[in-house]
């Protein structure tokens, strides 16, 4: 998968599309930050739970 990015990205700057290749990027960046505010937002799901889980236990 990584190695496809690659290409595209080397593609994109060997034909001299500067403004394609920083749409690109700010695409990737932002599929990066969803994907850690996906993540982070399971993590909190799961903490919830287990506190309720403990408080039923108590």
């Amino acid at each position: 998968m990584i190695k496809i990015f690659r290409k595209i990205r080397q593609q994109m700057l060997r034909e001299n599309k500067f403004t394609k290749y920083l749409i690109y990027a700010f695409g990737e960046i932002v599929l990066v930050v969803i994907g850690i505010l996906i993540a982070l937002q399971v993590n909190n799901w799961n903490e919830q739970k287990k506190s309720n889980n403990l408080s039923k236990v108590i």
